[in-house]
């Protein structure tokens, strides 16, 4: 009986270490028959058409620790040496007396070194100084043509603001606290075609050059009595006068034969005389220029003066009642 339980447990042992080899092969062949279904090209579905339901764009930058990439700097490190030390002297070593260096001269400033151009923009021969905070007319380079420099703290214009300027073309101060100007700030450059001072507190206008084409002084404070005596008369290229918005008492007479359009709306203009656009003893004459003129918003009654604009293309607007 002995001889057979110990053949009986043999027996069993035998078949148990030859079922555990036999399991794991059968585990071991269905994982690679997951993986090969996983990987099956049938399965995969990631298309143009549900790549957002699949990988979630929401939280992108979370996926992603960005200070991984961030420069790593060590502390208590040496700096590297130079490719050419200085050899340091020897303790004890008497220290050479320093030479005398020459003065070296003055470097040129080149024009966008200016201070225009630290304050502004200059692109090419443009400035522009537009909203910076700006109390008076900054330095500009001697090559400028065109001037922005508006919606400034602007509070006088000088006769050296533009000295030397003699290609400046344009210049623009709109909307600024502009209440004087120099007689001969502008009267010196030669090339200027538009002057816009608008909504300023001028009282007064400066002298003119001749090269002027457009006059833009809308939305200040000036009287009659601020305007030279015949100050348009010789600017034979101006084509635009526009001063409305002012205190002026009548038309600023005689105007150039080369004047298209002028702005005269809400001053305090009550009458003119028959020649303000008109020669009177010439009755055949016709200034086909001048189509725009506005007199509206002035207390000046347009019918009592019927000879007044024989010679215009178009009656003035303003009232006629």
């Amino acid at each position: 009986m002995r001889m057979l339980a110990l053949l009986c447990i043999a027996s069993l042992c035998l078949r148990a270490a030859w079922a555990v080899p036999v399991k794991e092969e059968r585990r071991k062949a269905k994982e690679l028959k997951d993986d090969l279904e996983l990987y099956n090209p049938d399965n995969y579905d990631l298309t143009l058409d549900n790549y957002g339901e699949i990988i979630d764009l929401s939280n992108y930058e979370e996926l992603y620790d960005y200070g991984d990439f961030a420069p790593k700097v060590e502390v208590g490190t040496l700096a590297p040496r130079p490719k050419n030390p200085v050899a340091l002297p020897t303790p004890g070593a008497a220290a050479e007396p320093m030479k005398p260096q020459p003065p070296s001269p003055p470097a040129s400033i080149p024009a966008q070194g200016l201070p225009s151009c630290l304050l502004c923009l200059c692109i090419g021969t443009s400035v522009y100084c537009d909203d910076a905070d700006l109390e008076h007319i900054p330095l500009l380079p001697p090559e400028t043509t065109y001037l922005y420099a508006r919606f400034n703290r602007i509070g006088a214009i000088r006769a050296s603001d533009f000295t030397g300027l003699k290609k400046l073309k344009r210049i623009d101060l709109s909307s600024n606290f502009i209440s004087r100007a120099d007689a001969d700030a502008f009267h010196h450059l030669s090339s200027l075609q538009e002057l816009l001072l608008p909504e300023n507190r001028l009282t007064a206008l400066p002298e003119l050059p001749r090269s002027i084409i457009r006059l833009d002084a809308r939305l200040n404070r000036i009287p009659s009595a601020g305007l030279r005596h015949e100050a348009f008369r010789d600017l034979k290229q101006l084509q635009f006068l526009h001063l409305s918005d002012n205190q002026l008492d009548y038309i600023p007479a005689p105007l150039p034969q080369s004047l298209r359009s002028l702005h005269l709306q809400n001053n305090n203009i009550q009458t003119m005389h028959e020649d303000t656009f008109c020669d009177s003893q010439d009755h055949r004459q016709i200034r086909r220029a001048l189509e725009d003129i506005r007199l509206d918003g002035n207390p000046i009654n347009l019918s009592l003066f019927p000879n007044a604009y024989f010679c215009l293309p178009r009656l003035p607007t303003g009232r006629f009642s």
